[in-house]
């Protein structure tokens, strides 16, 4: 799923939306003492007070925000894994008895208690559901576009919730002009958070594919990966951080470790513009032949094949291994490079790293930034100086 297809399913989690159709909702409450199932409850999401349908489906859309590679993983399951839970969910996913799709999910429950000792009581949320989506084809005759075809999409999604010691209040009573002290002994469940979950199964344009699920993370960067290989049976995943060390790696092997902030500026725009290039398609990723093509367009000389397989083959130990270019680059036109020094801290974006320069004057250090502009400090502004000289009037 790239983020336009995870965009516009998450948009349909709102109230009233024809498009988007919720049949059973399935809670599952989890005692964090002996991982026990201490209740669960399945019931036609129709059913709910309103108020609690809309805290279930902002928990939904909190579910599913955040960047792909960062906050949301698209993964492949596992080939022969045993107790599958693509067979699982697949087989729910068919079911039409309330009782089997209920079984296939606890199912779903004992493999997550198996393999993780939760630190909270938690509920764990299955949803089966269908998202309808228009397709507009245009007519001939009267050359009008209009919605003939809806794609239709059954689905399942995982939310995984703590619970909250609920608050010890002092309360002012009215009616007797007394302080009460007020103390609610059941737990409130933290939907405003999930700790994780997932979608299956994963839908790219109008077609659904069942050979991969999309999992949810709690924390960006931070995927559980017990949880990704034991619990859901995808495969090992790296996340956008893993990418841009691994890249960084890579391009310090080829280069020595260091690099002037014309060639990196380079480095960046390159890459940024095949990222644009392909914003339609699938992201494109960087193999080690467009590592060595990026670097000799960015302007270094002494690169070649054989020095840049080597230096995939020594940072990840696979010369075919493919980058995510999206993980690499830094957001463009946000300040999302950071200078740091002893004297000051300095943030820009990835498209003006080249008007900064380090330079060398009587045998100290200076960083240099161009700018087209007087600066101005603390209300004052700075008379230029000739590389460290004061300019004579």
């Amino acid at each position: 799923m790239n983020k336009k297809d995870i965009s516009q399913i998450r948009r349909q989690f709102k109230k009233d939306n024809d498009l988007l159709k919720i049949s059973s909702i399935f809670n599952v409450y989890i005692m964090k003492e002996s991982s026990d199932i201490y209740h669960h409850q399945s019931q036609h999401f129709e059913m709910l007070d309103p108020d609690q349908q809309e805290l279930f489906l902002n928990n939904f859309k909190k579910l599913l925000g955040g960047n792909i590679d960062e906050k949301l993983f698209e993964l492949k399951f596992q080939r022969n894994a045993e107790n599958s839970s693509q067979l699982i969910l697949h087989q729910g996913l068919l079911s039409s008895d309330t009782e089997d799709w209920k079984e296939r999910m606890l199912q779903m429950v004992g493999k997550m208690l198996l393999h993780r000792q939760y630190e909270k009581d938690i509920v764990i949320t299955f949803i089966r559901g269908e998202y309808m989506k228009p397709a507009k084809r245009r007519n001939d005759e009267t050359e009008e576009s209009g919605s003939e075809t809806v794609y239709s999409n059954p689905f399942i999604l995982c939310s995984i919730n703590n619970t909250q010691e609920p608050k010890k209040e002092l309360l002012f009573d009215y009616a007797s002009k007394e302080f009460k002290y007020n103390f609610i002994l059941d737990p409130v469940i933290n939907l405003h958070a999930p700790l994780g979950g997932f979608l299956f199964p994963c839908f790219t344009d109008n077609a659904a594919d069942v050979n991969h699920i999309l999992y949810a993370a709690g924390k960006v960067h931070e995927p559980d990966h017990l949880f990704i290989e034991q619990v859901l049976n995808g495969e090992e995943t790296m996340t956008a951080k893993d990418d841009k060390i691994v890249f960084e790696e890579i391009i310090k092997n080829v280069t020595g470790d260091s690099l002037n902030t014309s060639t990196l500026s380079n480095v960046y725009e390159e890459i940024h513009r095949m990222i644009e290039e392909n914003e339609e398609e699938e992201l494109p990723k960087l193999d080690a032949k467009d590592v060595e093509r990026v670097l000799k367009i960015s302007g270094l000389e002494d690169v070649d094949t054989q020095k840049v397989e080597a230096a995939f083959h020594n940072v990840i130990d696979d010369k075919s291994y493919e980058i995510k270019a999206n993980s690499v680059v830094p957001k463009y036109t946000s300040k999302s490079i950071k200078i740091n020094t002893k004297l000051a801290n300095i943030s820009i974006s990835p498209q003006d790293l080249k008007y900064v320069k380090q330079v060398h004057l009587n045998g100290k250090r200076y960083l240099m930034i161009e700018v087209d502009e007087d600066t101005v400090i603390e209300g004052f502004t700075m008379i230029p100086e000739a590389f460290g000289e004061k300019v004579e009037k």
